[in-house]
């Protein structure tokens, strides 16, 4: 990969994670659109690590707290509100991992394509829209039940699909339940922590499997950008997002959805 190539693609990665734009979507684009070289195993899971790393980082209090309560929770016996937010990250997080684990060999040969992607990034953030003007927006974070982590996880399966967006199923789905915005962009980067970890370890794996030379620079470069970047994506998104709300990103991925079809047909 060229130096301008890793910039580029660790920084898409940085800000595409966690805006409800779709990063596998941007990240799968150049190579389909401009023809540049698949940026490759080693390169995902450097990226995945950076974005990883970044909100655990940001929400480096709220991690700690709930992992304490859990554990102390757990062995106690009893269900506490910030245990309780733990299992329900846990819960949110079963459905897309059993989802991953039968259909990730169907997604990769079938589902990875231009057209694929426009579909899908006009589809959802139609929803999208549709979710922020009917969604009473009232509900905080302390009010999540189970029967909610659950159905928010179920939509974060659908996040397998390209151009869906992670990030933004499962906001969508939080506005649905009426949760608010900041409510539910919250959860949902909670929500990102097990199943980003979940798919480096596999990514990392699937490396160590296949063996051979590996960039190193290109690696730590690609890393260190995802981080910066996704630390200055989540922040800045958390701050505007109750002036700004979810239009713009409705708006830009129609455009997105509308070039891309324009660009593969």
């Amino acid at each position: 990969m060229e130096l301008w190539h890793i910039i580029v693609l660790a920084v898409i990665q940085g800000l595409t994670e966690f805006l409800p734009i779709s990063s596998s979507a941007h990240l799968i684009l150049p190579s389909q659109v401009l023809g540049w070289p698949d940026q490759g195993l080693a390169f995902d899971v450097a990226v995945h690590v950076g974005t990883l790393a970044a909100v655990v980082w940001y929400f480096r209090k709220e991690v700690v707290r709930l992992t304490a309560a859990w554990a102390n929770d757990t062995a106690r016996g009893r269900v506490g509100q910030d245990s309780g937010l733990a299992w329900a990250v846990i819960a949110g997080t079963i459905p897309a991992g059993l989802a991953g684990l039968l259909l990730n060999d169907f997604i990769e040969s079938s589902l990875r394509s231009g057209l694929v992607i426009a579909a899908s990034t006009i589809g959802f953030g139609l929803v999208l829209w549709w979710s922020d003007a009917v969604g009473r927006r009232a509900r905080e974070l302390p009010s999540l039940t189970m029967k909610d982590a659950v159905i928010i996880g179920l939509a974060q399966a659908l996040a397998l699909i390209p151009g869906t967006s992670r990030s933004g199923i499962t906001i969508t789905a939080a506005l649905f339940l009426g949760f608010g915005r900041e409510a539910a962009a919250r959860f949902s980067f909670l929500l990102s922590i097990p199943l980003i970890l979940a798919a480096g370890l596999l990514k990392t794996l699937e490396l160590l499997e296949q063996g051979g030379a590996t960039d190193w620079a290109a690696i730590a470069l690609g890393a260190a950008l995802s981080f910066v970047s996704a630390v200055i994506c989540i922040h800045l998104f958390l701050k505007f997002l109750e002036r700004l709300g979810l239009m713009p990103f409705v708006i830009y991925r129609m455009i997105l959805g509308a070039l891309l079809i324009v660009m593969l047909w």
